[in-house]
């Protein structure tokens, strides 16, 4: 690493630490030359791959932006998306690939979508998915539904949790 006082090309890493929840190395270095200690951040770089074939930088702030464009008139504060936001981030992360599809960022973004808001859900799964009918509605909206009967211990709520029971 260069020293920014002196320009040598040299220098001694003196301590590390990890901030961010080790996202982020914080190096304090001593230059070799002129003895003057400066402190330098490095970040891992992930890459999201567009469909186009072009890489571009991880960006929290365009699922955020996404996020809100989906969840526009819904009962969700900035909070909730930001955290929603913060939770992509560190599932792309964890996978551990320096580059990553953007549709697996997509769909990285469905299941905590649907936690936090299904409406909102719905409209960034029509955007995602490319759907072109109201049946592609109706097919997602009927995964939905069976998804939260499973969640809610499943069953046909016409029976009342009553499995096998029959009048005589």
């Amino acid at each position: 690493m260069r020293c920014p006082y002196c320009r040598h090309p040299d220098s001694r890493v003196v301590d590390s630490r990890e901030a961010e929840d080790g996202q982020i190395i914080r190096r304090r270095r001593a230059c070799q030359a002129c003895t003057r200690r400066f402190t330098t951040v490095e970040e891992a770089v992930l890459a999201v791959v567009k469909r186009s074939g072009v890489t571009e930088p991880f960006s929290r702030e365009k699922i955020i932006a996404g996020v809100r464009k989906a969840c526009q008139g819904r009962p969700v504060d900035d909070d909730a998306i930001a955290l929603l936001a913060q939770r992509v981030e560190e599932t792309v992360r964890a996978r551990g690939a320096a580059e990553i599809p953007s549709h697996e960022v997509g769909l990285a973004i469905l299941g905590p979508l649907r936690e936090l808001d299904e409406v909102a859900y719905l409209r960034f799964a029509s955007v995602y998915r490319s759907f072109e009918s109201l049946e592609d509605f109706e097919r997602e909206i009927q995964a939905l539904r069976a998804a939260k009967q499973n969640e809610d211990g499943g069953g046909d709520p016409a029976h009342n949790g009553r499995v096998g029971t029959a009048k005589s």
